[in-house]
């Protein structure tokens, strides 16, 4: 569907469901976002990609080595439709990533990342693209200043499946705005 320089991002399959949760819930992986998963949590997840590539017509995309064909993580854009009404990002296009940590390091988040962003802007109406994690996923945000995406303090919000004091529920925005 997208292919970069290196990588090609597709729609995810009912037979990638085992790969996906092999590559995603990781200790190293997960270590910012609130430790290992529940299976039931990874197959929550992993229908929300077939779920949102039904629905919109893209989700965060299997990401795969175009050399080889290996699965090496997640990229895209997804409608940020899971956060209750309530959140100030509902309804905002979200880029998000997650690239196994074997392939950390060698700008393929960022090369995913800014593909899905160029998808974005030429078949989505929409005045921005929005990125969000937790404080102490400086990889993730560090990796949304280097896209260009800006910090938006009044846009924080925290998730609904989190305790209040809970810091693995407060999520940081980033905001891209549409080229002129």
């Amino acid at each position: 569907m997208i292919e970069t320089a290196r990588l090609s991002l597709r729609p995810w399959t009912p037979a990638d469901r085992p790969a996906f949760e092999a590559l995603v819930n990781t200790p190293a992986m997960m270590a910012r976002l609130g430790g290992l998963k529940a299976p039931a949590d990874i197959d929550a997840m992993f229908a929300r990609r077939l779920e949102d590539q039904v629905r919109y017509g893209f989700c965060y995309w299997a990401t795969m080595l175009r050399e080889t064909g290996e699965l090496i993580g997640s990229c895209g854009l997804r409608i940020a439709s899971n956060y209750g009404p309530e959140a100030p990002v509902a309804g905002m296009p979200e880029i998000g990533w997650r690239i196994a940590e074997a392939h950390w390091g060698k700008g393929y988040a960022r090369e995913a990342a800014a593909a899905s962003i160029a998808w974005g802007w030429a078949h989505l109406d929409a005045p921005a693209i929005g990125a969000w994690t937790t404080i102490a996923n400086d990889r993730s945000w560090g990796l949304m200043e280097r896209l260009g995406m800006r910090r938006r303090p009044d846009l924080d919000f925290h998730l609904r499946a989190h305790a209040p004091d809970d810091p693995v529920g407060a999520m940081i925005v980033y905001i891209l705005e549409r080229p002129a």
